[in-house]
């Protein structure tokens, strides 16, 4: 025990085991996917966890062929809107995945005061 009744290699072990709890949890947003849609399912956007966009499908009844032009519009603000609605979804992901880790940081670790200055804290 080291004065003031702080046991470094207990603390060292304990932020070993946080690390290895965030690479696992990057690792599961990496792999995991989410979707987003719009127009009612005429586009599907997907995800990882990590906001990445991984696919992107356009139902073909989105195309109007009389009209180019508005279906070019149209088109392009159904995939944004999946996007971001894939985004909500693995916003949602990332908090469920890394929202625990951040509150154990946040409360710091035995001995010592929470961590305040670290980001997402």
């Amino acid at each position: 025990m080291e004065p003031g009744g702080l046991n470094i290699q207990q603390l060292l072990e304990q932020a070993q085991r946080m690390q290895e709890h965030l690479v696992a949890a990057q690792q599961e947003l990496a792999e995991t996917e989410v979707t987003g849609t719009a127009g009612g399912g005429l586009v599907t956007a997907t995800v990882n966890g990590q906001g990445e966009v991984t696919g992107l499908v356009i139902d073909p009844k989105a195309i109007d062929t009389d009209d180019p032009s508005d279906t070019a519009e149209t088109v392009a603000d159904l995939v944004l809107a999946a996007i971001r609605d894939a985004g909500r979804a693995a916003a949602e992901l990332q908090q469920q995945k890394m929202g625990p880790l951040a509150e154990g940081l946040g409360g710091g670790l035995p001995g010592m005061p929470g961590m305040p200055g670290l980001p997402g804290m």
